[in-house]
């Protein structure tokens, strides 16, 4: 027998039924070996000749296992003294060793010290068995999942202790203590996770309710999205001794956007109608990681339905086919010709084929319900949806590919499905698959990577034709970077004015400047080298060349960096369409998706883009969209108002775009979607105040005692994109009544702190911007008046105080929050204002001042540009006929203050004959004719200027009219 230094010398180890290892591999093990024994000398005495051979061959094999045996040097020790490595894993022994450990730890980061030092252990132990002792792949699967299982379970009974003992137990209406549910997705739930995989977990709890036995009472979701906080960072945080295992928590309801623990009735209420199909291939493998099996039956029990279908399910056909498309797409995004998982004839692949045979055929074979794959697999055989060979096949590939996948990860316990490039870690793979050169292994890994791909063509249909590929001129201009003169020589074909070139080329070069600049990583890299040569050709052949292309290039530049949002528009070409379209059609909707891409999201379902909720939904859509958000968390329930008011936006201007909303329905939509917003803002702040203050003692239940008044705009139904809102606030208290909370204040100081707290929440600028820019100049004596009124106090203002231009005002003011009774004496007080005698001509002199001192101050009006909104005939002309008719007729037609919108206002007066049928006529279609050039001019971010020649039928109605009227 060769002594360990000729061994060493011939540039080889010799293992019992093995090849030998390549010199470059027993340079490298030299390397950790010789760091190992200067840290721990002693173990040249502790380990024999055969043992000290077989741990180096580990180090060649694996840099994890030896970077882990020098950052704990006792460990390689413990190893063999202990013949770990000879005793087969017992789960349960291994969870009450790991809890009785982590109970003696008093602190989350001593509890992160235990869980890091076992997972190190467990997986060091793992992959010698696989690497060095020829473990079984199943046995792999098993024990992986068994150590993932006892962190994570062990974790949270651990640290339930800690936050019952903090913040008291959750408790359901009863009495009985909640616990946090955890649910196992994936390859975790099915219990084969891979070496270093990341986990993904969905937590649960079984009743809503509060803490019993702590300091102060909190909600049982509160309590365990708090919790849950924490499990993750005992979990997934990087400390000094690494991490336990990466926590994904993307696939709980509702995403990244949805809370981080629902209830079991907001679990199943969400699978039930929310849920798409994509998710219900993610809930096959779904698994209670609790040891509870009660927990794993109620789950499995709200799931079933959703997951497997009574009949035989070809619904799952389409979203089988969609699935499809996107493998596809990845495959060609990624080019992951030499990723085992996600490539062709890949690990994904082969589960495709399974689960998508589990979602057609489960309902009605329930041996088909199992979250193992191999065990579905054996059993579509016996069920004829493949034939025996077809199981064979899948069975051994599959084996094969989770072996080398294992190989992978356990080199440096890095998270990839990727071949490597490098010759050593080549090495590694070969010698561990039994093959002695890189390319015997290689050869053969393609070989079943083919039969895997033709049996997955076989099952789901033919590949679909490849995409319209872009011409040659467009996939070099792409690839010309940030030169201007190259630039300039390809875009020289294009016909347009020198001026128009020279804003191409400028618009061309700083985007491609900062794609060579800035940090976009590998996919966004690749993600951009597939989509940017077709999309530049879309550009480029666009009608409206010069509006789309600096537009979606500003967009695509501000995306840059997150390559999820890259992706989105390269995998959905109908959404890539609908953002050329509405870029086209608005520079103001342009600009928003460039500062918050979130609303990309949107684009996804064209249907739902081009057809908005109708008004009164949107109340209800309102309410369902912040439940996802915890009810004290207020920076995320500001953000989401925001996100709710951008994303509505955006569906009324697609539909606007498209011609599916004519203006007046327009204007209805959006301030249907303000007055919403102005709702749960209120109620936002009244909540807060009440938790503080309590309520005023005044008020009867269900009272707020509060109205907010809307004026102009909003207050006439005729709100715009970028509106402000003209609110006026009022109360019905005096200040001999008080509020009844811990923190007493008189009734009138509540209403005013209720009334900065609903600005505060406005006005506030978040990461998407202000919710609305609020104007409180109308309320009584404007900026210098009290923040809030009293109605009675409102109404002697009004009566003694008020110019006429703020009884102009009025006309378009009405209560969009309130109670019923508040709201009533706010209409019987304006009805009172505007039915007050008024002398003709006075009331003329002053309406004409008024209207001469804005045009004055504000007109851009020259020769031939038309300022459609203060120029003689325009917007402002028209509205002052309707306030001027109003005030002065409603004393003896008091159907006159009924409405407060320009257009039925100027109805009333031709059925009063205060108009003729045709004058009548003639303004309101004058209105919405200026009114309609305005809203084009808002939506392309141009000034509200237009040629007079255009307008002059309209502005001559309005000119004839204001004669009338006021000579």
């Amino acid at each position: 027998m060769m002594i360990l230094s000729q061994i060493l010398d011939s540039g080889f180890f010799i293992m019992p039924s093995t090849l030998p290892v390549p010199s470059e591999l027993s340079t490298i093990a030299e390397q950790s070996w010789e760091r190992l024994i200067e840290l721990a000398p002693n173990l040249l005495e502790q380990l024999d000749p055969q043992q000290q051979l077989q741990s180096k061959t580990a180090f060649a094999l694996s840099d994890f296992i030896a970077r882990s045996c020098i950052s704990q040097p006792g460990l390689l020790s413990d190893i063999w003294q202990q013949q770990l490595l000879e005793q087969p894993l017992n789960e349960q022994q291994m969870r009450e060793q790991l809890s009785a450990t982590l109970a003696e730890q008093i602190t989350d980061d001593g509890a992160k010290k235990v869980l890091r030092h076992f997972r190190r252990l467990q997986m060091v132990l793992i992959a010698w068995r696989d690497l060095l002792l020829k473990q079984a792949v199943t046995d792999s699967f098993a024990q992986v999942s068994a150590v993932a299982d006892s962190c994570v379970d062990c974790a949270n009974q651990w640290l339930y202790k800690r936050c019952c003992s903090e913040s008291g137990t959750p408790s359901d209406a009863e009495g009985n203590a909640q616990p946090l549910v955890v649910i196992g997705m994936g390859k975790l739930g099915g219990r084969e996770l891979n070496f270093s995989s990341d986990i993904d977990l969905i937590f649960c709890f079984p009743e809503n309710g509060e803490t019993q036995g702590g300091r102060r009472s909190i909600a049982n979701q509160q309590f365990f999205i708090r919790m849950g906080q924490r499990l993750i960072q005992l979990i997934d945080q990087t400390t000094v001794d690494g991490f336990v295992f990466r926590v994904d928590m993307r696939l709980r309801p509702f995403g990244e956007s949805g809370p981080l623990a629902v209830s079991y009735a907001a679990f199943e209420d969400y699978y039930q109608h929310h849920g798409r199909d994509w998710e219900r291939y993610a809930m096959v493998k779904a698994r209670v990681i609790n040891q509870d099996l009660r927990f794993d039956q109620d789950i499995q029990a709200m799931l079933k339905p959703y997951v497997y279908r009574r009949y035989i399910d070809f619904s799952a056909i389409q979203a089988l086919r969609s699935m499809k498309a996107m493998i596809n797409s990845e495959i060609r995004r990624k080019g992951l010709r030499d990723n085992i998982k996600l490539g062709s004839g890949g690990i994904r692949e082969i589960e495709f084929i399974v689960q998508t045979f589990q979602l057609i055929r489960g309902g009605r074979e329930p041996v088909l319900q199992t979250r193992s794959l191999l065990q579905a697999l054996s059993q579509l055989s016996e069920h004829g949806e493949l034939n025996e060979a077809q199981t064979k096949m899948l069975r051994e590939h599959y084996l094969y590919l989770r072996q080398v996948e294992n190989i992978l990860q356990q080199i440096d316990d890095q998270q990839t499905q990727t071949l490597p490039d490098t010759s050593g870690d080549q090495q590694r793979v070969a010698w561990v698959m039994g093959h002695d050169n890189w390319e015997s292994f290689y050869q053969q890994l393609q070989q079943g990577l083919a039969q895997v791909n033709a049996c997955f063509q076989s099952a789901i249909g033919e590949e679909e034709q490849e995409e319209h590929q872009a011409g040659q001129e467009y996939d070099d201009l792409w690839h010309c970077g940030a030169d201007r003169e190259a630039l300039a020589s390809l875009m020289s074909k294009h016909v347009c004015s020198e001026e128009e070139q020279k804003k191409r080329v400028e618009t061309m070069y700083h985007f491609m400047h900062a794609v060579e600049k800035r940090q976009i990583g590998q996919r966004g890299r690749q993600t951009l080298e597939r989509m940017m040569p077709s999309l530049l050709q879309q550009l480029f052949e666009h009608p409206q060349t010069s509006l789309v292309l600096p537009r979606v290039m500003v967009l695509l530049e501000r995306i840059l960096s997150r390559t999820a949002y890259l992706e989105l528009l390269a995998e959905n070409p109908a959404s890539l369409q609908q953002l050329l379209r509405l870029c086209a059609g608005s520079a103001m909707l342009a600009q928003k998706l460039a500062s918050f891409p979130i609303l990309l999201d949107e684009l996804l379902d064209p249907k739902l883009l081009y057809n908005p909720a109708s008004e009164d939904s949107y109340a209800q859509q309102l309410r369902e969209f912040m439940l996802r958000i915890p009810p004290d968390d207020m920076e995320q329930q500001m953000e989401a108002l925001r996100q709710f008011k951008q994303i509505q936006q955006l569906r009324i201007t697609a539909a606007d775009i498209a011609g599916a909303l004519p203006l007046m329905k327009v204007s209805d939509h959006l301030t249907a979607v303000a007055e919403v917003i102005v709702n749960a803002v209120v109620e936002q702040a009244w909540s807060q105040m009440v938790e503080r203050h309590g309520y005023p003692e005044h008020l009867g239940e269900q009272q707020r005692g509060f109205a907010v008044v809307g004026y102009g705009k909003i207050g006439g139904i005729e709100t715009g994109y970028s509106s402000d809102l003209d609110l006026v606030f009022l109360h019905n208290s005096d200040s001999s009544t008080y509020t009844n909370g811990p923190k007493q204040i008189d009734s009138k100081q509540f209403y005013l702190k209720l009334a900065q707290r609903i600005m505060h929440l406005f006005n506030t600028r978040t990461a998407s911007g202000v919710l609305y820019e609020l104007d409180m100049r109308l309320r009584p004596s404007g900026a210098s008046g009290l923040l809030v009124s009293a109605i009675e106090a409102f109404e002697q203002y009004q009566v003694k105080e008020a110019w006429t231009w703020e009884h102009q005002a009025l006309v378009r003011a009405r209560v969009i929050y309130g109670d019923a009774e508040l709201a009533e004496s706010f209409a019987q007080v304006r009805h009172k204002i505007l039915a007050q005698p008024r002398d003709a001509a006075e009331l003329a002199k002053q309406v004409q001042e008024m209207r001469s001192k804005m045009q004055g101050h504000l007109s851009r009006e020259t020769e031939d540009v038309l300022d459609l909104k203060q120029s003689p005939g325009g917007m402002v002309d028209i509205e002052f006929i309707a306030q001027y008719l109003v005030l002065l007729h409603t004393q003896e037609y008091p159907q006159l203050s009924k409405w407060t919108d320009n257009v039925r206002i100027f109805e009333s007066c031709a059925e009063l004959d205060l108009l003729k049928p045709e004058q009548a006529q003639g303004l309101s279609q004058s209105y919405l004719d200026i009114r309609d050039e305005c809203h084009r001019c808002g939506l392309q971010g141009l000034p509200r200027l237009a040629n007079k020649a255009e307008f002059k039928q309209d502005l001559s109605v309005v000119t004839d009219t204001w004669q009338q009227l006021f000579t």
